[in-house]
């Protein structure tokens, strides 16, 4: 089995290329979704959280804005926090891979892949990518999105260029979908797992 890790900035067209991986019949580990799914409503990390952050859940889960407010700007709060989440993702990526284990490549989806030395733990890295732009444009466009938050959530992120620099492949997704996907279909045949669906 290759383990591939597949990351990228803010607004780069990660979710989009993790899209096309599954679609092309490869197994996807989305680190985002299983936090949603472990925060939402009756979430195993819930009670952790409120108690570390009182005031930042409900009947629907975490509330991710109040949250975000709150840990954002505090490297401390947010160390806390990773200190809640991040075994528990690693826990349901152990069961992925167990449930998964006789497939020739996975990936796994994670933000902040480098950032939090998630690298080590695959055997090569994709980094999807776009022009500053077309990165600002998207991620504007997100609701709640404001120009603070954003430039936030970005100073926590390693640049772009340096991720390319430590990629292993690089895919571009300021282009038409269609050549993205391209690119994708390339890169599993690259890695020897052509899928029936790309036949």
């Amino acid at each position: 089995m290759t383990i591939l890790g597949l990351t990228g900035s803010i607004g780069m067209g990660k979710s989009a290329v993790a899209a096309m991986f599954v679609e092309l019949g490869v197994p996807v580990f989305d680190s985002d979704a299983e936090v949603h799914r472990l925060q939402g409503p009756g979430g195993a990390l819930v009670p952790a959280i409120e108690a570390a952050f009182p005031g930042t859940t409900g009947p629907a889960g975490v509330d991710r804005a109040r949250l975000g407010f709150d840990v954002l700007r505090d490297g401390a709060a947010m160390r806390r926090l990773e200190l809640i989440v991040h075994p528990a993702v690693a826990a349901a990526r152990e069961a992925f891979l167990a449930t998964h284990g006789t497939a020739p490549l996975v990936v796994f989806d994670v933000p902040l892949l480098f950032e939090t030395g998630g690298d080590k733990a695959v055997d090569k890295v994709l980094v999807v990518s776009a022009d500053p732009a077309t990165q600002r444009a998207r991620v504007l466009a997100r609701p709640g999105m404001t120009p603070e938050k954003f430039e936030a959530i970005l100073a926590r992120q390693l640049p772009d260029a340096e991720k390319r620099a430590r990629a292993d492949f690089i895919i571009p997704t300021d282009v038409p979908l269609a050549e993205t996907r391209a690119a994708v279909a390339r890169l599993i045949a690259c890695l020897g797992t052509r899928s029936a669906t790309l036949m």
